[in-house]
């Protein structure tokens, strides 16, 4: 049996092991936490180079992409420096094959949907996203100097967006591991940024981001996100969210981040490396890994 195995900064409450059948191949998939713990972290990479066949990299970015151009985060390079057997995968493939075809490959669930306005918290580190959302809704605002660094001042449009993230991006691929690792779990909740939250008829984006600074209130609202439990589910419900759509699809109850989605297709491909986009794109389709649809 094949073996994908996501090591993340994150929480290990969040852990969850699934076999997967793809084609009649089967791939056990397993997401496995540190809770912050960079060491620990590093050597389960070190321990475990060779030994499985894909490694998703849970909690923080290797590189950011803006169109075809990828801007290493060096800190978190150094987390999986001298890993020279089993290939890494951050995700950064599917956020810009699954993710930016999202709406499409939900067509048939959702219908052609449009939107007023949209909020994406961060849109930095998932930019195919971004350009998806943006393409859906009449006005698109990007709180990435808002949220990620404290800065008042909204992004309205993506123009504007890859203007500003064309200057912040060479800056942020030298942040230290503390600036770029999103948090253990998300779970401590201060709303923040209400108004743009109230406003906004679509808000999309990493789900750890979202759930720290959500208003109480989400009442008729649609969610695009990435990794939920059932627990998330729940409290996304408990909100007043109308539709949730998770761009990766579920096993056994849960959608697994972008990282884990693309070690477990490169572990189902066995070339040994990242897969292209053209790849992605054709597993995508011939698996029918499409995103999942609820509708509260």
């Amino acid at each position: 049996m094949k073996r994908a195995v996501s090591i993340s900064l994150g929480s290990s409450s969040r852990d969850k092991s699934v076999r997967v059948n793809l084609n009649g191949q089967e791939i056990l998939v397993e997401r496995i936490g540190t809770d912050g713990d960079i060491e620990k972290a590093r050597r389960m990479y070190l321990d475990l180079d060779g030994k499985v066949d894909a490694f998703g990299v849970g909690g923080v970015d290797l590189y950011l992409r803006l169109d075809e151009k990828e801007y290493p985060l060096h800190a978190a390079l150094k987390l999986v420096s001298g890993i020279k057997q089993t290939p890494l995968c951050d995700g950064r493939g599917l956020k810009h094959t699954l993710e930016r075809r999202v709406f499409q490959l939900a067509k048939s669930q959702l219908g052609d949907v449009h939107f007023k306005q949209a909020f994406v918290p961060v849109a930095v580190d998932r930019s195919g996203l971004a350009e998806a959302v943006a393409e859906v809704a009449d006005r698109t605002v990007f709180g990435d100097l808002m949220v990620a660094l404290g800065v008042p001042i909204p992004i309205y449009g993506i123009p504007a967006f890859k203007r500003v993230a064309r200057v912040m991006l060479p800056i942020v691929s030298h942040f230290p591991m503390n600036m770029i690792f999103y948090g253990s779990d998300g779970a401590e909740q201060e709303p923040k940024y209400t108004k743009y939250f109230n406003e906004s008829d679509l808000i999309a984006g990493d789900f750890l981001f979202m759930r720290k600074y959500m208003p109480m209130d989400l009442s008729g609202k649609t969610v695009v996100t990435n990794t939920t439990t059932e627990e998330n589910i729940d409290l996304l419900r408990s909100r007043g969210v109308k539709i949730l759509i998770t761009t990766t699809p579920r096993f056994d109850g849960r959608s697994f981040g972008t990282n884990m989605n693309e070690a477990m297709l490169v572990a189902y491909a066995g070339m040994g490396r990242r897969l292209t986009d053209d790849e992605l794109n054709e597993f995508i389709d011939e698996l029918m890994l499409y995103p999942t649809v609820i509708q509260f």
